[in-house]
């Protein structure tokens, strides 16, 4: 038998599909707040190396996951949760929680910064003072 280049082939092997649910209708997954907390770590780590993106392929996870989870630790929803129990959405008052939670540390880091540069600041301006006192003196002693 001769094969023409128009002629339809049948195969008898099942041919691996690339489509996500070739083999039926997979079980979404879930995560524990443990499990959440040690992904969040993992990803901030690797974000530090600049492999967070290769972290999320890695692992099947996407940012959006990572922004939820980030939002529900810091709103404190992660840290009292059994081992295994669920974490559901944030309720409005969590979410704001979690949002002055971020803008207070914010403000402490702009405080911090602040504060530097007006310790600088000053230094300056005595270090200042101190050449022109200096320089004054050495102008009286030039007189006499």
């Amino acid at each position: 038998m001769t094969i023409s280049p128009t002629m339809p082939v049948e195969d008898n092997y099942r041919m691996d599909s690339p489509h996500p649910h070739a083999d039926g209708p997979q079980r979404r997954r879930t995560f524990s707040a443990a499990d959440k907390l040690a992904h969040l770590a993992a990803y901030e780590q690797a974000c530090q190396t600049g492999g967070g993106g290769a972290y999320l392929r890695r692992e099947g996870l996407y940012s959006s996951l990572i922004s939820e989870w980030r939002r529900q630790r810091d709103a404190g929803v992660l840290d009292g949760t059994k081992p295994g129990e669920k974490v559901g959405k944030l309720t409005a008052e969590q979410t704001e929680i979690a949002r002055l939670k971020r803008e207070l540390e914010r403000a402490n880091k702009k405080l911090a910064t602040t504060e530097t540069a007006l310790l600088i600041m000053g230094k300056a301006h005595s270090l200042l003072e101190q050449l022109s006192e200096s320089t004054d003196a050495d102008e009286q002693r030039k007189k006499r």
